[in-house]
């Protein structure tokens, strides 16, 4: 068995079931650190289905690209760390239903609701083209 990822007719990933079932959980509770709905809904085949899942490309282009700015404006090793796995296969998603993130040309503001400091001051924030390569690796290895 598999997961369907898809807008409307067009699949954008066909992964088994434990990665497909985790990319939702994880999306629905990334929810309240983007402060937005992850847009990832009851796909082609109905509500019935727990194996079609649809995307409202709009939607969850603005929760991606939200979740990218807290990334890329964080100087939390440890948030940066929890949410990029999932951010990269999300970045393929949305350029795959032909969306784009904004954030990753964008230059980040700073967030202060996380922040580390170490023993030389506040950390630095993310390396700007940390996302776009893991994207790419994840992209390489989703199935359509």
């Amino acid at each position: 068995m598999s997961q369907y990822f898809a807008v409307g007719e067009q699949t954008l990933w066909n992964p088994s079931n434990g990665p497909g079932r985790l990319f939702v959980e994880v999306a629905k509770a990334l929810e309240s650190v983007a402060e937005l709905p992850c847009g990832i809904g009851v796909g082609r085949w109905g509500p019935g289905d727990p194996d079609s899942h649809g995307i409202d490309l709009p939607a969850f282009t603005a929760f991606t690209d939200a979740l990218v700015r807290r990334y890329r404006g964080s100087s939390h090793l440890i948030l940066r760390s929890l949410m990029e796995g999932f951010i990269a296969t999300a970045i393929v998603l949305v350029e795959r239903g032909g969306g784009t993130v904004p954030a990753l040309s964008e230059e980040p503001g700073t967030d202060n609701r996380d922040v580390q400091v170490g023993p030389h001051g506040r950390a630095p924030k993310a390396d700007p083209d940390r996302l776009v390569e893991l994207a790419a690796e994840h992209s390489g290895s989703m199935a359509w």
